[in-house]
């Protein structure tokens, strides 16, 4: 048997797809999703820099430069976007599925076809957070997706805000996801793949919070 993504037809027959995904014997690589993906998320991250979203530590110096200049840091921060779109995508296609594959052994071809559901899942966070940032004008870490609104009213601390900002509906459909995959491709107990994909989110979670705080420092060298 081969399988071959569907990824609108898998976000509406999960386990479907899990099983026909478990019982083949080839998994032909997606490479025209995940050129298309890829794309996709470029212009993501494109759109949000042209739309001046992450763009506040070099607007606050507007006053400071002339415009030509100013439009050419605006430039150099879209192109920094673009960069991290690219190294974002790769993150999430490749590493996870190391990870997963080192501990449970399921073939690699597999986990990567998870992961590109997971990166059309993010990028639709995304896209939905952009037009709430430009209408209402919140952040991704108070996002009425995510936990961190809450734990915007409990406290003033502004890592465990963004900590718990990183934590959204779509990263608990993204991990539900995960754990139903792994565990029905691999022979491990549930409990252990549990906390595997706890454990990496966590740490993903806590990477996030702490480049919350750098991200406006390394902007600011760079462009103030």
């Amino acid at each position: 048997m081969t399988y071959t993504i569907q990824l609108f037809k898998l976000l509406f027959a999960v386990d479907d797809h899990i099983f026909r995904i478990g019982k083949a014997e080839v998994v032909k690589i997606p490479w025209r999703t995940i050129f298309i993906l890829s794309l996709f998320g470029i212009i993501v991250y494109a759109v949000m820099g042209a739309f001046g979203i992450g763009t506040s530590p070099i607007s606050s110096s507007v006053s400071l430069v002339n415009p030509a200049e100013f439009e050419l840091r605006k430039l150099w921060f879209v192109f920094g976007r673009v960069l991290y779109a690219v190294s974002f995508v790769l993150f999430i296609l490749f590493i996870p599925p190391l990870i997963f594959y080192t501990v449970t052994k399921i073939p690699f071809k597999k986990l990567l076809v998870m992961q590109v559901v997971v990166l059309f899942v993010l990028l639709l966070e995304r896209i939905v957070w952009i037009p709430i940032h430009i209408l209402i004008g919140l952040d991704w870490f108070v996002s009425p997706f995510s936990f961190g609104i809450i734990a915007s009213y409990v406290t003033d601390q502004n890592f465990i805000i963004y900590f718990f900002g990183s934590i959204t509906l779509f990263q608990i459909w993204i991990m539900v996801f995960q754990v139903k995959l792994l565990t029905r491709l691999s022979g491990i107990h549930k409990g252990w793949i549990y906390s595997l994909v706890i454990l990496f989110h966590i740490a993903i979670w806590t990477v996030t919070a702490v480049l919350a705080f750098t991200d406006i420092l390394i902007i600011n060298r760079w462009f103030g």
